[in-house]
């Protein structure tokens, strides 16, 4: 019997292409139905329970697949991954025929030259959208047509000046736009699958911000249900709508289902290949190194106790991430909807944030689906959960003091309490 720990081994091929489906789902801001009912409740059908519950909402496409429906008197743990992508969109319609767009939470500059696909609700026929391929996103036109600052590089792009090239040409361009239909307002997306990388188990591509929030969220329900589900636990499953334009979708599921635990599932960065931060002294997260677990803010370090239990004992790589005052994750949820919650953000680090070419190791988003599922079954196996966390918040004024001579001077391995 094999005993390779699934997060030091090569990601199965069937779990790719799930991963790749789900990131894939043309899911921008105000349209996440493509993942949650496209993508991911196919996925959730082919393995829940006939007993499960998908909880859907009238303000927006977020979902909750709930493991036992109706049953409050169960402690409930929600982990929560958002389902919407950044996205350009288009601002004005000129009558040149130029497209212009916004570039939301995109650098202008790399956006010039990328392929995407936008997506327009046709004039026609209200409510009902069409999708249009074999455009570009530009600004200068050309290298001959930039200015000297914007060609030695001391200017860059300005977002006011990106429009969409769809190779327009002959007479009556603008009307020509018009005849296709597209309105300010429309969303575009970049167009780039995830594949795999150079290097061993790494891969890249637009939007691993976060659809691999949402993979790690769907693989933990999986390989749940396959361990035979929670005997105590009332798990909720949640896919977020709203996060990258404030947060606003995983308060909403926080605060119509109020879960006593709340455990975010994000992206995060590999500080130690980011150029040109060093001054800034972030915490070395890296990417191959292990899942993050973010402290500070509102994180219950009660839970992330468990989490680093659950790391230990199977051996999962971590990394400890540092938060001020807000952890920039849907880990808020509870915080912002007025919830009462024990609440922590994981996450895997990656490259190029915001980019056509986000970059990834499988074993991090592994490490990630792993370490929850232990640590949910460990919280699953415990008495009274509520009561243990309301009761057993850490005691800062009853510590263990640490001396010099509690050490020795060349391991540093404890000796004695000094207590």
């Amino acid at each position: 019997m094999s005993t390779a720990k699934p997060w030091a081994s090569p990601m199965p091929a069937e779990q790719f292409s799930v991963m790749r489906d789900i990131i894939s789902a043309p899911s921008p801001v105000g349209f996440e139905s493509a993942m949650t009912l496209g993508v991911l409740k196919p996925y959730f059908d082919s393995f829940i329970p006939d007993s499960w519950h998908m909880h859907q909402y009238l303000g927006n496409a977020g979902v909750v697949w709930d493991s036992h429906p109706g049953e409050d008197d169960r402690p409930s743990l929600m982990l929560v991954g958002h389902a919407d992508k950044i996205r350009m969109q288009v601002r004005k319609i000129g009558s040149d025929g130029k497209i212009w767009i916004n570039s939301d939470f995109f650098l202008p500059s790399i956006l010039v030259g990328n392929e995407v696909t936008v997506f327009s609700e046709d004039p026609d026929e209200p409510g009902q959208y069409r999708s249009l391929k074999g455009g570009t996103i530009e600004a200068v036109g050309a290298f001959h047509f930039a200015n000297s600052d914007q060609r030695n590089g001391q200017k860059g792009i300005r977002p006011d000046s990106l429009y969409l090239e769809l190779q327009i040409h002959g007479r009556h361009k603008s009307d020509q736009i018009k005849r296709l239909g597209l309105q300010p307002g429309d969303p575009i997306l970049l167009d780039r699958p995830i594949k795999h990388g150079f290097s061993p188990d790494t891969f890249h591509g637009a939007y691993l911000d976060n659809g691999l929030g949402c993979f790690v969220t769907a693989e933990v329900a999986r390989l749940l249900v396959e361990a035979g589900g929670t005997r105590k636990l009332r798990c909720l499953y949640a896919f977020a709508s709203h996060e990258e334009i404030g947060r606003l979708g995983s308060r909403v599921l926080a605060r119509a289902t109020s879960p006593d635990i709340l455990i975010a599932v994000d992206v995060n960065h590999d500080y130690v290949a980011a150029p040109g931060i060093g001054s800034r002294h972030m915490q070395p997260l890296e990417m191959g190194k292990g899942f993050t677990l973010s402290t500070g803010s509102v994180i219950n370090q009660q839970i992330n106790s468990r989490i680093k239990r659950a790391a230990r004992k199977q051996d999962i790589p971590m990394q400890i991430d540092v938060v001020g005052r807000d952890t920039g994750t849907d880990g808020m949820a509870a915080a912002f909807a007025g919830i009462d919650s024990a609440a922590t953000s994981i996450g895997f680090p990656i490259r190029n944030m915001h980019t056509i070419s986000e970059a990834a190791h499988t074993g991090d988003v592994l490490a990630a689906v792993h370490v929850l599922k232990e640590t949910i079954l460990a919280m699953d196996a415990e008495d009274d959960l509520r009561a243990v966390l309301k009761q057993s918040h850490p005691r800062l004024d009853d510590t263990t003091p640490i001396t010099h001579q509690g050490f020795d001077r060349l391991g540093g391995s404890r000796k004695s309490s000094s207590r």
